[in-house]
């Protein structure tokens, strides 16, 4: 890192600028919701930034482009004090060699993909309940002409950004003890999987995708606002019946979620449950889910690899409400009560080539064990099933 001037360097003040203000700054209201979210006055310039940050400008700028902001070449008071001590801490963190320039800017990328989803997931979550709010209100004076938009209203969009304001400072401890505790799992599992007695030199998951049927179909047939509604529902039901049993959710994409287990039979408890849930929920259409057992490769928080392709291929050939696993998976569950698996005929999969599923299901024997292995009663709930959630209506804190 260099004096402000023109130097090499991971960082850049004069992108943040605007990217850093989540409302257009059409007027002094603007100006202020973003100064409370900030919270600090935007009293520094880009110059001020770099020097107090003690990097060059050039640095500076690609600190800011790492964290997803447009470049400023303006030299309008546009930064704050904590863009300064962020951009000194990256710098820091590259001068002690603790890491090195690349890594360090990857890792601010890595922040700023997360934040960004997560700043737009929690606006709308807020904005949807100001909205529900509003439209209750008018219904109970008589209008019930309320226009449905996918986009929030001025009024809408103004209400979240001060209930926004308000919450900033108490949610975000809550951001960093959420971080710590994923952090803090994540190195469990690279630890595990680094155990050669473990799984050898492989890291070895139960993958699974979930997918809604006929979801074509009802995009058709739906409002926007309505359609939004749907898919939150669904990726928070999920997430639910996922999480319950230790599973990791990879993402969610509209119609479809992926997930992985380190063993085989949690991943086959959420399947089931998965495919239950949705087939009781009066909202949502049925789903089909597809699980594959072996070596995957993560990165960026993604996982990839042969494994998940199987996967994802058996879901497309799986009928509405069932679930296909591939033969690994089926010989691991083979062994475990609870459990009962039908072969299916062998099938060319697109890109996968020939795979002979196994369709699962919940197993009615007496006998019957848990995903832990302990014996319950025959005439008990399995404990690998979850009660589906109340319905009393679209839940929106996906």
């Amino acid at each position: 890192m260099t004096e402000s001037g023109t130097g090499a360097g991971p960082l850049e003040p004069a992108e943040p600028a605007e990217a850093v203000q989540p409302l257009e700054p059409v007027g002094r209201a603007n100006e202020d919701f973003t100064e409370q979210l900030l919270g600090r006055p935007l009293d520094l310039r880009r110059r001020d930034v770099s020097r107090g940050a003690e990097v060059s400008l050039l640095s500076a700028r690609k600190f800011w482009h790492a964290l997803g902001f447009p470049v400023v070449d303006t030299d309008d008071e546009l930064f704050t004090e904590a863009d300064q001590k962020a951009l000194a801490a990256v710098a820091g963190i590259v001068r002690d060699g603790l890491l090195d320039e690349s890594t360090a800017l990857a890792m601010t990328r890595a922040f700023a993909r997360s934040a960004d989803r997560l700043a737009g997931w929690q606006s709308q979550l807020i904005a949807e309940a100001v909205e529900t709010h509003m439209t209750a209100a008018l219904a109970d004076e008589g209008d019930d002409q309320h226009e449905s938009r996918s986009v929030p209203s001025l009024e809408t969009a103004t209400e979240t950004a001060k209930r926004l304001a308000v919450l900033t400072d108490r949610l975000e401890p809550l951001l960093v003890y959420a971080w710590r505790r994923h952090l803090s799992a994540t190195v469990a599992r690279m630890l595990a999987d680094a155990d050669p007695e473990a799984y050898g030199m492989t890291k070895m998951r139960s993958v699974g995708f979930a997918d809604l049927v006929n979801f074509t179909a009802l995009v058709r047939r739906m409002s926007e606002r309505d359609l939004a509604r749907l898919v939150s529902r669904f990726e928070a039901l999920s997430a639910d019946v996922i999480t319950a049993h230790g599973g990791r959710l990879i993402k969610t994409v509209g119609d479809e979620v992926l997930f992985t287990t380190m063993g085989a039979a949690p991943a086959a408890a959420i399947a089931l449950d998965l495919v239950e849930t949705m087939t009781n929920d009066d909202v949502l259409p049925d789903v089909r889910c597809g699980m594959a057992r072996g070596p995957i490769i993560s990165r960026l928080g993604d996982v990839f690899g042969t494994t998940v392709n199987r996967a994802s291929r058996l879901t497309a050939v799986a009928q509405a409400g069932s679930v296909l696993v591939d033969a690994t998976m089926a010989r691991e569950l083979a062994s475990l009560s609870g459990f009962e698996l039908t072969g299916q005929r062998r099938r060319i999969l697109r890109g996968v080539g020939p795979v002979t599923p196994s369709l699962l299901r919940r197993a009615t024997s007496a006998g019957r064990r848990s995903v832990s292995g302990a014996p319950t009663p025959a005439d008990a709930e399995p404990a690998a099933r979850i009660e589906p959630p109340d319905r009393t209506g679209p839940r929106t804190d996906a």
